[in-house]
């Protein structure tokens, strides 16, 4: 398959433009306690890729996110949250609805993916849709879909969404794990046209 104008976007060339997509900047974690991008004010959306992120810590730590206004974390949200995983041993499937996982105007961090392995073999990857971040009349919509190795032996896809209740323009965007640091893993920011 010809890769033509996406070759620039797959393979991460910071700066190249494919016509509508932008790679605008790549961190690569190393044992951090968060992972911050400023946010770039001429796109309509911006999309994070994350690939292999793995937790210092496990069982139970989670891959979090929130985002800034004035330089100042801690914006109000409200969000939902669905999931679909299989275990290893084949005894438990699922599809639902994950009330606790959910926000409702509260400015507390939003999970990305809940309870990541950080096993040698375990880690996760996916990516995360913000839409109009600089815009001063709406709220700002998001997405995401994420893939990983629950630190319980499961294959988790799950999806959160959501809107930060703010009509001032989000700054900055910040990724944490909630008991540890991110071991390693690479997160790359692209502005959409």
């Amino acid at each position: 398959m010809p890769l033509g104008t996406h070759k620039a976007a797959l393979f991460g060339v910071a700066g190249v433009s494919t016509g509508s997509a932008v790679l605008l900047s790549t961190a690569v974690a190393s044992d951090d306690a968060s992972i911050e991008f400023t946010l770039p004010t001429a796109y309509k959306q911006v999309v994070f890729g994350f690939y292999n992120i793995v937790p210092s810590t496990s069982p139970g730590d989670h891959l979090l996110f929130d985002c800034s206004v004035s330089g100042s974390y801690g914006t109000t949200k409200t969000t939902t949250f669905f999931r679909a995983y299989h275990t290893e041993s084949d005894s438990l499937t699922a599809l639902q609805y994950v009330t606790g996982l959910d926000q409702a105007q509260t400015t507390n961090n939003q999970q990305l993916m809940p309870d990541i392995g950080s096993g040698a073999d375990e880690s996760g990857a996916g990516t995360l849709t913000l839409f109009s971040p600089a815009s001063t009349t709406y709220v700002k919509h998001f997405y995401g879909r994420f893939s990983y190795y629950y630190s319980a032996d499961y294959a988790m896809d799950v999806y959160p969404a959501g809107y930060f209740n703010v009509t001032d323009p989000l700054d900055g965007i910040k990724f944490s794990a909630d008991s540890g640091n991110i071991s390693s893993g690479t997160i790359k920011m692209w502005g959409i046209k």
